[in-house]
Formats: structure tokens, C-alpha cells, sequence
């Protein structure tokens, strides 16, 4: 488990102040960025080989998790070279089935854990929701912090629960949600930002895809320069995944040069940045499909998954 060394670790009831204004004036420049032909495409065919294909559902399937694990490996078959997914999401029970579905195709397994999408669950139940994934085969692990601990000033549980998830993913890789929908104020996403680098994060996520406002770019903005700011102070490289609201080619690639921008290249592939988004990788397939052909083609030549 992550020690705290009070010479090393921040206060975190003092985290860095956030203009919401600078931030919001700031964020909405990089959607007036034009990008044109090849550099165009290139960043649609990165944004694919970003996405985390997600199906977080009551309803889930073993023969759901199977199809969205072929479209993850065959996204569009007319197509050649197409990249795959990063990674594919699915709830617990369902790790097996995706680890056994995309064997040998280099597309992560990731699996929500410690009550998802709540929280609200005693720590010994996380610890082990998170040690059950793992030993089924996840790779990374999406954990969700307690945001009631979290408003109420309990820093310190929030770090140290964070921490116990970490030592319990073993070597699979921690994204830690915020649900920054629940934060509400940058101020309070640049804490648990904060929180949750220190605490032992491989990832930090902006939301869990099931309450609005998810991602945004404003709320993303502020996570990166946390990132940027813990990478100046310690040497570590944390990734980044903004996910729920994010549909569009357009709007991924307004956050790709937000990235590149505030992190550099040396963030600009899959171990690093990801989507969180399904219906994302349709609309990012039928402008590739337009770049290269010339003209669109209708959704139903694409899957739903």
C-alpha cells in the first residue's frame, strides 16, 4: 500500500485554486482548431486505437460481451489496416468471457470494480469485487472513489481506499473515476485529481458514462494540467480518460489537440490517453469512410455495439 510521507504528499484541503473562467475561455479555443486531410485521418485512426469499448448494462450477455469483442478486434472489415480498440469494458462476471473473446488480438481487458458505478459499498467488498476481476483476468481495473467521503472532507479515506484498490489490482492497472458530474466545481476535481494520483492511480477518469454532465472538455482541461503538474513534481507519468458524452469524431479530436497541447506527444497513443465511448467508434468509421472514399456511408453499415 501507498505510504503517506507528509514531506512528499501535499495538503490536500489546499489544492490549487481553478479560474473557471481562464479554464472555460481556454478549453473552448481548442474547438475552434481546423484539421485538415492526412493529419484528419490520423487522428481519426488514433482516436480508434483509443477507445475503450464499453457495455456497463443490468442486461449485459455473454453473447453481447462476444459481439462488442469482435467489433473491438474488426471494427470495419472493408476497410484494411484498420487499428483495433484499446480495450474492451465490461462488469466483472463478464471478464472471462472478453479475456477468452479477444485472445491474441492485443485489446485490454478492463472491468469496473468496488460497487461500480456508486461506490457505496464497505472497503473489504471493493478490495474484493477488485481481487475477483483481476483473478478472472482483468488487465486495468476501473475503480470508482467515494464521492460522499469525498465532499464531506474525508480526504484522507479517499486516498487511502484508493491505495488499498491499488495494492489489490495486483499488476493490472488502476483508472480511478471522480464522477466529476458530482464534484461539480473545478476546484474539487482538481483535489481528488490530486488524491488519487498520490494515492497510487495509473489513470485518472472523468465519469462513469451513467449520470450528465460526464466528460467535458472544461473538466478534462483541469485534469490534464493536474497531470502535467504532478509529472513536473514527481517524474511519473499518469494517463488520462475522459468518458461519457464524448459521440463525435469532431469533438475527440478537439480533445486530441487539447492533449497534445497541455501533455505533448509523448501522451499520444493508447497506454496513455483513452475514450471512454461505444457510439463514439461508429461516427469516428463513417469519417474515415468519407475520407476515403469520398462519400459518407448510413450507420446501419456499422454495429451498434
Amino acid at each position: 500500500m501507498v505510504e503517506k510521507n507528509l514531506a512528499y504528499f501535499p495538503d490536500f484541503s489546499v489544492s490549487p485554486r481553478i479560474d473557471q473562467v481562464g479554464i472555460e475561455e481556454r478549453a473552448a479555443r481548442f474547438t475552434k482548431r481546423s484539421i485538415k486531410k492526412e493529419t484528419k485521418l490520423n487522428g481519426l485512426l488514433l482516436t480508434l486505437n483509443m477507445i475503450d469499448l464499453t457495455t456497463l448494462e443490468g442486461k449485459d450477455t455473454v453473447g453481447k460481451v462476444q459481439q462488442m469483442c469482435y467489433k473491438a478486434k474488426h471494427l470495419h472489415d472493408a476497410y484494411e489496416g484498420l487499428p483495433t480498440v484499446a480495450a474492451v469494458c465490461v462488469y466483472p462476471t463478464m471478464v472471462s468471457v472478453a479475456k477468452k473473446a479477444v485472445a491474441g488480438s492485443g485489446v485490454k481487458v478492463a472491468s469496473v470494480a468496488t460497487a461500480f458505478p456508486s461506490g457505496q459499498a464497505p472497503r473489504d467488498v471493493k478490495i474484493r469485487d477488485t481481487k475477483y476481476a483481476v483473478a478472472e483476468g482483468a488487465d486495468e481495473i476501473d475503480m470508482v472513489i467515494s464521492r460522499g467521503k469525498f465532499l464531506e472532507g474525508e480526504y484522507n479515506f479517499v486516498f487511502d481506499e484508493i491505495a488499498a484498490i491499488k495494492e489489490a489490482c495486483g499488476s493490472a492497472r488502476l483508472k480511478v473515476i471522480l464522477e466529476t458530474g458530482e464534484l461539480v466545481t473545478y476546484d474539487k476535481v482538481r483535489r481528488a485529481s490530486d488524491i488519487a494520483m498520490y494515492a497510487g492511480a495509473d489513470f485518472i477518469k472523468t465519469s462513469t458514462g451513467k449520470i450528465s454532465p460526464a466528460a467535458t472538455m472544461p473538466v478534462t482541461l483541469v485534469m490534464l494540467e493536474a497531470i502535467r503538474d504532478f509529472y513536473y513534481k514527481t517524474g511519473r507519468r499518469i494517463a488520462m480518460k475522459p468518458a461519457g458524452g464524448i459521440s463525435k469524431s469532431k469533438l475527440a479530436l478537439h480533445y486530441l489537440v487539447m492533449l497534445n497541447e497541455i501533455l505533448g506527444e509523448a501522451w499520444m497513443n493508447n497506454e496513455w490517453f483513452r475514450f471512454g465511448a461505444s457510439s463514439l467508434a461508429n461516427d469516428v468509421l463513417m469519417q474515415i469512410m468519407k475520407e476515403k472514399t469520398g462519400v459518407y456511408q448510413g450507420k446501419d453499415y456499422f454495429s451498434l455495439d
